[in-house]
């Protein structure tokens, strides 16, 4: 069965709402300067240039990796696609979807919680970080080669017989929902944040501010943050600073795409010890081996201790 990724819908809309969120902006006293030109298009440019990258990996990923777990783990036996382990391979019934929506959700936090842990990853999603303007036009500040490993994060749900169709289009409605999270006009709202990750959530994500730095990696769902320690809820009475800080201070797009992998090759040099260039580039973000920077975690730890966090 063949289903269209919902993606190719939302493209259009993503630019449609960025420049109703833009031009309503402009008319609001004290949002004038929630967008940035040169910002915005840097933005863009990351953007449009995922969009391009985008059909030659969903064909590794689908085509290839997808249906290649898919048909190792899952042959026909007599006729019936039987999952190694004895079970039917899934079929499109609706629970089965959603079922495969939510492990989607484990896996993009999984995913998205190792982009901000594992330097090198990081590398790849600082770019979507690296503006200190928070709106619709970030959302679509993605970096062009995390598109390359995120598939590995996702291939062992094909694995377990959901069919690879189904979680593209999972994949694509998980994006959809992560676009419009970029918002900073939706405010707290009840017993949603219960469940569901929100915009004021995602505020939080996308926060430089200590405390609020590496949490909220969710992607539709909170439940994930909750269980393994990383949610964090919007604190009104705090200033928020977006952006990171470490910042590439370019709106060269080349720039913001590499400057972190510059750093990463400059922090390596600092020692001849092969353990350390290889935590330069594979540790946490502000590792050191002498101790000259600190990692978040080291960072809120040494905050908490002196009572400040």
């Amino acid at each position: 069965m063949n289903f269209t990724n919902p993606l190719v819908y939302g493209v259009p809309c993503f630019l449609g709402f960025i420049l109703l969120e833009l031009s309503y902006s402009k008319h609001k006293k004290d949002k004038k300067d929630l967008y940035h030109w040169k910002d915005l298009a840097a933005s863009l440019t990351m953007g449009i240039g995922s969009t391009i990258i985008a059909p030659l990996t969903k064909t590794i990923a689908a085509i290839v990796l997808f249906n290649f777990v898919y048909e190792v783990f899952n042959p026909e036996i007599d006729g019936i696609r039987t999952n190694i382990m004895g079970w039917k391979s899934f079929g499109y019934a609706w629970y089965i979807w959603i079922i495969c929506q939510l492990l989607d959700d484990f896996s993009y936090y999984w995913f998205h919680r190792q982009n901000h842990n594992v330097r090198f990853l990081w590398a790849a999603h600082v770019v979507h970080h690296s503006s200190d303007n928070f709106n619709l036009g970030t959302a679509v500040r993605n970096g062009w080669f995390t598109i390359f490993y995120k598939p590995f994060f996702y291939m062992w749900i094909p694995a377990l017989g959901f069919p690879p169709e189904m979680l593209v289009v999972c994949l694509g409605i998980e994006a959809l929902w992560q676009f419009q999270l970029h918002s900073v006009y939706i405010p707290k709202m009840g017993i949603i944040e219960k469940v569901f990750n929100t915009h004021t959530m995602h505020q939080v994500h996308h926060a430089q501010n200590l405390e609020y730095m590496d949490k909220n990696h969710g992607g539709f769902l909170n439940i994930f943050d909750k269980i393994f320690g990383t949610w964090k809820e919007l604190d009104d009475t705090i200033d928020i600073k977006y952006g990171v800080s470490k910042a590439p201070n370019s709106y060269n797009p080349l720039i913001i795409l590499t400057h972190e992998y510059k750093d990463i090759w400059n922090d390596m040099k600092k020692s001849k010890n092969w353990y350390h260039k290889f935590m330069y580039a594979f540790a946490a973000p502000g590792w050191s081996h002498d101790g000259s920077t600190l990692t978040i975690k080291q960072q809120q730890k040494l905050l908490k201790t002196k009572g400040k966090l």
